[in-house]
């Protein structure tokens, strides 16, 4: 080790005599997500090698993406919102607009997340209440009214309908006088993830991965500043899982994601720069910041040396990262707002682009407007007040950092070892599908999440609040609520869109889609015809599960 002169080995065998002679903690000592930690962390655990750690902006990328990160400029500001109707969603977003937010994140409703209308049986009771509600091009319209679509940028948190949504932004970008050129912003459509973790699905694993592959293909060709994919842990964490198996299993989708965009001959340095990382800013200040540390080396290791890649922007991992909505707990919800800024700094000082932090009220409901303008002023206090944005990566050097980086990196190169295994033909995609087909996503995060129940359970993890200085007395919060007028509304709009368009025209259009499916055809701009004539969401998926079917999850026993 580097500092191992005897004089600094005197002292430490004089400072781990007199720890030994302390009073010892009863539990195991870890991270959040069970990395066994060591009392102190210095030369003798990890030798700091700084051509491995680098510099900002150059390969592998540790220590930041870009050269100047936030010295030259903070990272997006970018807060999720979307409730009841497009009309009340969109005061939201010119509030948050004039309040200094830098983008926009849209979250849909439930029925919109399933590839669902409105009016669909299936909906009934959840229209607008986790997020907007969206059937046509003329929500979308009425969502960004007065918001110029070319010029600010939008993030679509939407997977299985994805590129339904994407085609009707595109369309009401167009009716504003915007070419698909001029479109910013980012679209989830992570479907590795839904099968993983959150469940949302419309067809198998196959027909999803080929919409994918047709919306890469398309943006490569048409929008040069649209991100199609952004590959999301964040829905993973919140599953239950380590952070470790947030970001393997997040990086195997990304990897996964390359190897289909190359099956369609695209090279690496074509697509790639375009994909962005969604992750999760959970409690465990340390553990978080090394996560986003080792997620970059990874990236840009495999992108360079697995896949090819020789353009710097397709080695960078890129990620916006939203507070952990797990951590935020019902009682003593104040204590949320501590809990956001701990976990927003964790992200600041990881080196995010991006930044979404949750709403106090937030575990109740979709947040009030005070507590979303809370949340907003928590970023800006952040990049305002503290100083973090002074010195790119601050943290970089730390013996405990660096060693906590490597370790991570170290487990979740194992991660993909075990992914590779259950691989038919060495590829990630192929051992992916394996493990959703195996179970073996679900039963590892399972795993995860009884194991941090029972430390919850034990005590060895205490949450102020919950099993740990208790109140019996705490007041109920106001929170908003969405009313059932919303949904009776909504479906009559979406009735007199029915009514209005011309169903000779749309008939076509969706008989065209459907032909296509089974062919090689790339089917967005049939999509996008289809809305255009204002083909409805639910519309537009059941035509293509008229050709591709439907999805259930096997029981795995």
């Amino acid at each position: 080790m580097s500092a191992s002169s005897s004089s600094w080995q005197q002292q430490y065998d004089r400072w781990r005599a007199a720890f030994d002679a302390a009073p010892a903690r009863k539990d195991e000592v870890t991270t959040l997500s069970g990395i066994p930690l060591e009392p102190l962390y210095g030369p003798h655990n990890v030798e700091v090698d700084a051509d491995r750690i680098g510099h900002p902006g150059v390969y592998p990328y540790t220590r930041g993406v870009y050269a100047s990160m936030y010295r030259t400029r903070p990272w997006t500001i970018r807060q999720f919102a979307g409730f009841a109707d497009p009309a009340e969603t969109n005061k939201r977003f010119h509030d948050l607009v004039t309040g200094g937010q830098h983008g926009l994140s849209v979250a849909f409703d439930m029925p919109t997340l399933m590839g669902l209308d409105s009016d669909d049986p299936r909906s009934l009771g959840e229209v607008g209440h986790c997020g907007v509600a969206i059937d046509t091009v003329a929500d979308v319209e009425a969502l960004f009214e007065g918001l110029p679509l070319g010029e600010i940028t939008t993030s679509m948190t939407i997977n299985a309908p994805a590129v339904t949504l994407f085609c009707m932004y595109a369309v009401a970008a167009e009716r504003q006088g915007w070419s698909l050129a001029d479109l910013g912003g980012t679209l989830q459509t992570d479907m590795f993830k839904e099968y993983i973790a959150q469940k949302e699905w419309l067809f198998p694993p196959e027909p999803h991965l080929r919409l994918i592959g047709d919306l890469i293909e398309f943006c490569t060709e048409h929008t040069p500043r649209y991100h199609p994919i952004s590959i999301s842990g964040y829905h993973i964490r919140e599953a239950g899982s380590t952070a470790v198996q947030e970001l393997a299993y997040t990086l195997a989708d990304g990897f996964a994601y390359v190897e289909l965009g190359m099956e369609r001959g695209l090279h690496p340095d074509q697509f790639v720069p375009r994909f962005s990382f969604f992750f999760d800013a959970h409690i465990d200040f340390f553990e978080e910041i090394a996560k986003f540390r080792a997620g970059r080396r990874i990236w840009a290791r495999w992108l360079k040396e697995r896949y090819g890649a020789t353009a710097e922007k397709a080695m960078l991992m890129r990620f916006h990262t939203q507070t952990a909505g797990v951590s935020l707990t019902a009682q003593q919800p104040d204590n949320n707002i501590v809990r956001t800024a701990i976990e927003a700094l964790a992200g600041v000082l990881g080196g995010t682009q991006s930044l979404h932090t949750n709403a106090l009220d937030e575990v109740l409901a979709l947040p009030s407007d005070h507590a979303a303008k809370v949340a907003l002023r928590t970023q800006q206090v952040i990049a305002e007040e503290t100083g973090v944005t002074n010195v790119i990566d601050p943290l970089g050097g730390s013996w405990y950092v660096e060693w906590l980086t490597d370790e991570i990196e170290r487990q979740a190169e194992a991660e993909f070892a075990q992914i590779l295994a259950m691989s038919t033909d060495d590829t990630v995609t192929s051992g992916i599908l394996a493990g959703i087909d195996q179970g073996y996503f679900t039963s590892q995060i399972a795993d995860a999440a009884f194991a941090f129940q029972n430390r919850m359970d034990k005590g060895d993890f205490r949450m102020v609040g919950v099993n740990a200085h208790v109140d019996d007395d705490d007041e109920e919060l106001e929170i908003l609520r969405i009313s059932a007028e919303v949904e009776r509304e909504q479906n009559a709009r979406l009735a007199a869109v029915r009514a209005a368009r011309d169903e000779t025209a749309l008939a076509t259009t969706l008989e065209r889609l459907t032909a296509a499916a089974s062919t090689d055809e790339n089917l967005v701009p049939l999509i996008m015809d289809a809305v255009r004539a204002d083909a409805t969401v639910g519309e537009v998926s059941a035509a293509l599960q008229s050709v591709w079917g439907s999805y259930q999850e096997t029981p795995q026993i």
